[in-house]
């Protein structure tokens, strides 16, 4: 996949911007005829303007999800049938890669080459590792002794709302759907309204890989409007949302305030980075920190923003994570060679800024800092270190950019004590050559996923998710299939 940033640009003029529902199996614009600009942040420029949602769309979407849910088509087809068609869904993704790259790349600003390679073959990659799970997963018989019979099924909910953020729009989408769709559900997805292209561009191949209509919809539009009426829904069973804390509790009390449905959140993250003396390559553990808060503009979740560095080795720690840095200096991201690109919006991007300036009065700066005019734009952030105390504002608050916040502890028990000291359990990275260091660190701390000597690791193998206002559920992995399935007993007398 050899293309050039021209090619890149002369694309840009031949692709079909998706920017309408697909309800039914159809592109459907909205009732009211409401849209929002779908705006370029790499350029600034408006590239279209897409359907915005409302309360009737969501009526829609879900009254065709449970349609298609009672018909049986999809939740009563055979397991193997539900494979093969998911199967055939990743292996269209595979096929599309450069075109849901382009789209994916337009959206956020995020390199064509991270969309291009990592993206969306992660995302084909995922669907494709939950479509082989599902006829695999066993039911079970309680051993309740001669004369009864006990069967414990796992049941599709019925309509599940997929609610995901913009910084990885289909990976988030394929979590969700992926294993929604494999255990029978029908879902109503609702993309983050900057990033809505390759959402409904994934629910028209799904239809053309063979899923049944009504199975996956797609209503596009503004949290507030669209995301609130899913979550308000009565007729919707569960909600797995993924994006920032202050929104997950908005769809608990949703919740509450009407049928009680499942939801599955995963939320913020402040995840601490721990680098020990004993570290001997600490050049590796700097070049992986700087992957682990500078990939995607530091747009990520689980990004590695607090590091935390024995006092021994700071200084000569923090030269080499300053030299790895520069390795993540934003660029236009259709130029191939780019490492980073825009932040999502001019609004994300003033936010951003405004937690450098408060980093910088409270603490020191040792590279970075500035916002960058790119092609027009001025959504490009440099990556930024500065050094904070715990107690500091950027070393507390989730800032979803590329500011490392780093602090200093002098011994093991303080640097998991300052570890620990966030309302977020995400993730977290260790770094160290002693084993026994290791394993007692990774069972002290409160993260969804540890990784030793390496920065955020994650698999379709392993549960993602967190503890504490991060979230709960799992996705990824056989367990997460549990969010969107229920058991169902079934005992026999004979």
């Amino acid at each position: 996949m050899n293309i050039s940033q021209k090619q890149w640009e002369a694309k840009v003029l031949e692709i079909d911007l998706p920017n309408h529902f697909w309800i039914n199996g159809k592109a459907v614009d909205a009732k009211n005829g409401s849209t929002f600009d779908s705006i370029n942040p790499a350029t600034g420029k408006v590239m279209t303007k897409t359907a915005a949602g409302s309360l009737s769309d969501v009526n829609a979407a879900v009254s065709a999800g449970r349609a298609a849910f009672n018909s049986g088509v999809w939740a009563n087809a055979s397991p193997s049938d539900r494979k093969a068609t998911l199967i055939e869904l990743a292996n269209l993704i595979d096929n599309n890669t450069e075109e849901l790259a382009l789209l994916e790349s337009l959206n956020t600003g995020k390199p064509i080459t991270d969309a291009l390679t990592i993206d969306v073959p992660g995302a084909a990659a995922i669907l494709r590792w939950h479509a082989e799970a599902i006829d695999k997963l066993y039911d079970e018989v309680a051993p309740t002794g001669r004369g009864s019979l006990a069967m414990i099924r796992r049941e599709p909910l019925g309509v599940v709302g997929a609610v995901v953020p913009w910084n990885f729009p289909l990976d988030m989408a394929i979590w969700k759907c992926a294993p929604a769709l494999a255990v029978g559900n029908s879902v109503v997805l609702k993309p983050a309204e900057q990033s809505s292209f390759t959402a409904i561009r994934l629910a028209q191949l799904a239809t053309k890989a063979g899923l049944p209509d009504g199975v996956l919809n797609v209503v596009t539009g503004l949290g507030h409007d669209a995301g609130k009426a899913l979550g308000l829904h009565m007729d919707v069973d569960c909600v797995a949302f993924t994006g920032s804390t202050e929104v997950g509790k908005y769809f608990l009390q949703y919740s509450g305030q009407s049928n009680m449905k499942q939801i599955w959140l995963e939320c913020g993250g402040k995840s601490p980075n721990l680098i020990f003396a004993n570290c001997k390559n600490l050049d590796a553990a700097a070049a992986a920190s700087a992957f682990g808060i500078f990939f995607n503009q530091g747009e990520v979740c689980s990004a590695n923003s607090r590091i935390l560095v024995e006092a021994s080795i700071k200084n000569e720690f923090l030269t080499l994570l300053k030299k790895h840095a520069q390795d993540w200096h934003p660029s236009y991201p259709l130029n191939p060679a780019s490492k980073a690109g825009a932040l999502v919006t001019v609004e994300h991007a003033n936010k951003v800024m405004d937690y450098v300036e408060k980093g910088i009065a409270q603490g020191k700066l040792y590279c970075g800092g500035k916002r960058l005019n790119i092609n027009e734009s001025n959504c490009y952030l440099e990556p930024t270190i500065i050094e904070v105390q715990p107690h500091h504002v950027i070393a507390q608050e989730e800032i979803f950019g590329p500011v490392a916040s780093v602090m200093s502890f002098s011994g093991e028990s303080e640097a998991i004590e300052m570890a620990n000291n966030s309302i977020y359990g995400l993730a977290a990275s260790v770094w160290t050559d002693d084993l026994s260091q290791a394993l007692r660190v990774s069972d002290a701390l409160v993260a969804g996923t540890v990784s030793v000597n390496a920065c955020d690791k994650l698999s379709p193998l392993t549960p993602f998710g967190g503890f504490k206002q991060s979230g709960n559920g799992r996705d990824l992995s056989l367990h997460s299939f549990d969010k969107y399935s229920g058991l169902k007993t079934c005992w026999i007398e004979y």
